[in-house]
C-alpha cells in the first residue's frame, strides 16, 4: 500500500515529464543554433530520436526509484506511533488511578 502511494505521488509530481520537456527544448535549441550543419529533416528526426531516448531513460529512472523505495523507515515510523500511543494510554490510566487514590485519601481524611 505504501509503495503504491509512493508511486502515485511520484507520477503525479510530473518531475520526469519536466525532465523530458527540458531535454526536448534543449535539443530544439541545439539544432536551431547549429542549423547550418543540419537539414530540416535531420533536425526533426534528431529531435524525435533524442526525445524518445530520454523518455525511455526517464521511465527507467521511475522504475528504479520505485523498486528501490525502502519501506523500513515507514515500518519504524508505524511501530514508533504504536508504541507512543500505548505509552500515552498507560500514562493516562496511571493519572486516573492517582486521581482516584488522592480523592479517596481526601474523602477519608475529611470524614
Amino acid at each position: 500500500m505504501k509503495t503504491e502511494e509512493f508511486s502515485k505521488r511520484l507520477l503525479q509530481s510530473r518531475i520526469f515529464d519536466t525532465y523530458v520537456a527540458a531535454v526536448f527544448f534543449g535539443t530544439v535549441i541545439f539544432f536551431v543554433l547549429n542549423r547550418s550543419f543540419y537539414t530540416p529533416l535531420e533536425m526533426m528526426i534528431g529531435i524525435v530520436i533524442v526525445t524518445v531516448l530520454f523518455k525511455g531513460f526517464a521511465n527507467m529512472m521511475i522504475s528504479m526509484t520505485i523498486s528501490l523505495f525502502n519501506l523500513s523507515n515507514e515500518q519504524d515510523k508505524m511501530e514508533f506511533e504504536k508504541s507512543s500511543n500505548s505509552l500515552e494510554a498507560l500514562i493516562s490510566d496511571l493519572a486516573i488511578q492517582e486521581a482516584v487514590t488522592q480523592s479517596n485519601k481526601t474523602i477519608n481524611n475529611n470524614s
